[in-house]
């Protein structure tokens, strides 16, 4: 059977420590997306405070209802280890087809404020069971994991990486406001991120 050429199933964005605000590209995505996907993109629980059991809730809550593989779920910075939890946690339910990671914060220099989410857990196999398939992207030059993402999550958790030279966090203050490529990774249904 050949393959779509895109992809109108639902996306769920999960934002980071701190929120996102109006001028991150996870809010200029949910606009984006949002006259031909069905978009979930829940202000998470004490963003500036954050407590995992509550974060994980939340996430349950917002799955809840979603066709089992049939969603695409894109993770910011603090939402990367909140999923990695989750899926540490046991089978997901309902699972995504494909999971986006993008500029996760140090797995081994703990963000004081949200420090329920530490250790992360980089179980590789709970990772491949949780997700139709995950990529990640990330910086070469992130302030929040500067041991680099490419190493301290790609190589043990085993999935594709995809580096941008000199995008520090991937967010507003970085530049990425409006960023054309993850609106084409979620309208598309390829698992790799377009370049």
């Amino acid at each position: 059977m050949p393959r779509r050429t895109s992809t109108t199933q639902p996306v769920v964005i999960l934002h980071g420590w701190q929120g996102s605000g109006p001028e991150h590209w996870q809010s200029w995505l949910a606009g984006r997306l949002a006259g031909g996907h069905e978009v979930r993109y829940p202000a998470l629980p004490e963003a500036g405070a954050p407590v995992l059991r509550d974060w994980l809730a939340a996430l349950d809550a917002t799955l809840a209802g979603l066709p089992d593989g049939g969603y695409d779920l894109v993770c910011h910075s603090l939402a990367v280890p909140l999923w990695l939890h989750r899926t540490a946690a046991g089978p997901v339910s309902p699972a995504p087809a494909r999971v986006l990671l993008v500029a996760p914060p140090s797995p081994t220099r703990p963000i004081l404020e949200a420090a329920t989410f530490y250790p992360v857990p980089l179980d590789a196999d709970a990772v491949r069971r949780a997700a139709g398939g995950t990529v990640l992207v990330c910086a070469d030059d992130d302030p929040h994991c500067r041991e680099g993402a490419a190493l301290a999550y790609g190589r043990p958790l085993k999935i594709p990486v995809t580096v941008l030279p000199g995008a520090g966090h991937l967010n507003g203050d970085a530049g990425f406001g409006p960023w054309p490529a993850v609106e084409q990774w979620c309208n598309r249904p390829n698992l790799a991120f377009p370049l």
